[in-house]
């Protein structure tokens, strides 16, 4: 498989004139970095650039930003496995940013407050102890957040370009691309990131849109539908459709997250915090409602036609993707954008193509490195300090920890094993932050008695997001309501172990109480019927040898005392071992019952631990 891989790759049409184009481009961001070095002397400067961006360079760099290469592929990704359906988080993204612009919700008050970060208000509204604790749940959720960041964007470029995917290439790219990046980060700050986030707004504005219609044309627009009509049904077309991987719960998960992207998300605040005016500040959302929607429908729109290609013209890349052997493990397929568009775009093109993309790659991890740097410096470090830190220390330690952050990120690209798709892995680890943050912000901008307790209680509940990834459920397993513990394993035959049979259990008396206890606090967890023929499809096994090796795999078929899967990844059962079952929890179900959580604490806390002296909500 790992040679097959490779060959796909190796079949691309990036030349040696693409490499040169990309180099150019490389060269020129740095040279950025040090002809504005001049202007980031002080705190303000290096971290919102004097707080004198305009409109439409607002506009440029909350969309060079937000649109990264990360943003292209999990959402290239998305249109590769739901079809024209995850076009809805594009357009809900689109919908609710035009909403906060119109209305200036959360941004406008904050920007009033005149605050470099978001836990810095928190400092104001909540006191000096909600602001450190505000800083260490924001860092940590987001430090997580762009864990994969690097990581992915290597993938991308080791796929367009032919490189060698079983070999050290892929580490090789995470490497030169984290030491580019921290170079012009490090010398720039916020100057550089807004003068680059400009080029590569038009850099990659352009790039996506030649890349779409090349992409279209090459499978043909009535294939393209056709295709996904025969190979997912309505449920490639409509995410609320009864066999769609969405459903109604995601759909509303999205909208929350598009408040977070433009009200809540730190790398947008900025932008916000960094703007001439108010005036300008709603204007630069309503405008960039458009491109907040376009930056995921037009890679949703190359992942459906990768998909289409893969299906309809590449033989090889089927059996990469979806092969027909149970056996075979699939290649992961953040490949097919990338390997797709190396095949279809011309030497040349495919350089300016892969440029943007690089473009896109920096601009994000620019503005994600100072984000999380500064929110450690100004809101961690400096209070534990007593802001006795002068403004060339704190730059000092700004850059040291974006240094740091950077060697974290290639670690973490490197050994992280979670198998959620980009996209929901991002808004998982994201919600151990802004789950708790939409509490303190809309609580402290809009509602007199919220408290410093409920802030607190609300930060830490925030954590409880986690839960939603896939590696943290398989740890915790056994505690999550409805799974079922260990059973021994008696025999096997092939793919299907045979152990203790499932009773049904005896009819309980109705209870109005339970009844309504039931549906308040076990609805969100589904709970099998083992005792039934398939009871426990689609749950999750989890084998235990007796030298306590183990292997988690998707139940295919269950009856009350057997359970069958496609194939064993690791170890075959044998009898004597143990297996338990669990039904994995979305993180879109994570995310709302943790929104849920957090409101709830919040507004309690407040309510019975006020506040000694009521701070005004909108003004101090």
């Amino acid at each position: 498989m790992e040679s097959a891989l490779t060959n796909a790759t190796s079949q691309t049409n990036f030349t040696t004139i693409d490499w040169l184009i990309v180099v150019v481009y490389l060269l020129l961001s740095v040279g950025i970095a040090f002809f504005v070095k001049r202007y980031a002397g002080n705190m303000t400067n290096f971290v919102s650039a004097g707080r004198a961006v305009g409109t439409w360079l607002g506009v440029a760099t909350l969309t060079g930003t937000e649109m990264g290469l990360i943003t292209v592929m999990y959402s290239a990704q998305k249109g590769f496995t739901a079809g024209f359906a995850a076009f809805h988080i594009g357009v809900i993204a689109g919908v609710v940013a035009l909403i906060i612009g119109l209305t200036g919700f959360i941004v406008v008050r904050l920007r009033e407050h005149k605050v470099l970060t978001i836990p810095e208000y928190y400092e104001k509204r909540y006191g000096r102890r909600t602001r450190i604790l505000g800083g260490i749940m924001l860092a940590f959720g987001g430090l997580l957040n762009m864990g994969l960041f690097l990581k992915v964007g290597a993938m991308f470029i080791v796929g367009i370009t032919g490189m060698d995917p079983d070999g050290n290439a892929l580490k090789v790219v995470m490497v030169v691309l984290l030491a580019l990046v921290l170079v012009y980060t490090v010398i720039g700050g916020m100057i550089s990131v807004v003068i680059t986030d400009y080029i590569q707004f038009v850099i990659l504005s352009i790039g996506l849109l030649v890349a779409g219609w090349l992409a279209i044309e090459s499978v043909g627009w009535d294939n393209l539908f056709e295709t996904v009509r025969t190979h997912k049904g309505e449920a490639g077309f409509n995410p609320v459709a009864a066999d769609s991987s969405f459903g109604f719960e995601y759909v509303a998960w999205m909208f929350f997250l598009g408040i977070v992207n433009c009200a809540l998300w730190p790398t947008a605040v900025a932008r916000a915090l960094a703007m001439e005016s108010t005036a300008s500040l709603k204007q630069q959302y309503t405008w960039s409602s458009i491109s907040f929607a376009i930056r995921m429908i037009i890679p949703n729109l190359l992942g459906v036609c990768a998909f289409v290609f893969v299906i309809t013209k590449a033989p090889d890349l089927q059996q990469l993707f979806s092969p027909a052997d149970a056996d075979v493990e699939a290649v992961n397929n953040l490949y097919a954008m990338p390997i797709f568009l190396g095949r279809i775009l011309p030497a040349g093109l495919i350089g300016l193509i892969t440029a943007a993309m690089i473009a896109a790659f920096m601009s994000t991890h620019d503005s994600y490195l100072l984000c999380w740097s500064t929110v450690i410096t100004q809101d961690i470090i400096a209070p534990l300090f007593k802001e006795r830190l002068d403004n060339p220390t704190r730059i000092k330690i700004t850059r040291i920890l974006i240094v740091l952050i950077g060697l974290y990120i290639l670690y973490w690209g490197l050994f992280y094993t979670g198998e959620e798709d980009i996209w929901d892995y991002m808004a998982v680890t994201g919600a151990i932050y802004f789950t708790g943050a939409f509490s303190l912000l809309f609580g402290g901008l809009y509602w007199h008695r919220a408290s410093s307790t409920g802030a607190v209680l609300a930060l830490l509940v925030g954590v409880t997001a986690v839960f939603g990834l896939g590696p943290v459920q398989d740890y915790v397993h056994t505690y999550i309501p409805g799974s079922i513990a260990e059973r021994n394993i008696t025999t096997t035959d092939d793919e299907t172990i045979e152990f203790e049979a499932f009773n049904e259990p005896d009819e309980i008396a109705e209870s109005s109480y339970r009844d309504m206890v039931v549906d308040l606090v076990m609805t969100p967890f589904e709970q099998a019927k083992p005792w039934n023929r398939n009871g426990l499809e689609g749950w999750t096994a989890v084998v235990r040898s007796q030298t306590g090796q183990e292997q988690k795999v998707e139940v295919a078929s269950s009856w009350a005392g057997e359970a069958t899967a496609s194939a064993w990844p690791s170890f075959e059962p044998k009898a004597g071992d143990t297996v338990s079952f669990y039904k994995p929890l979305s993180g879109a179900r994570v995310g709302l019952m943790t929104i849920g959580f957090t409101l709830f604490v919040f507004i309690l806390g407040s309510l019975i631990v006020p506040d000694r002296k009521q701070k005004e909500a909108a003004n101090e």
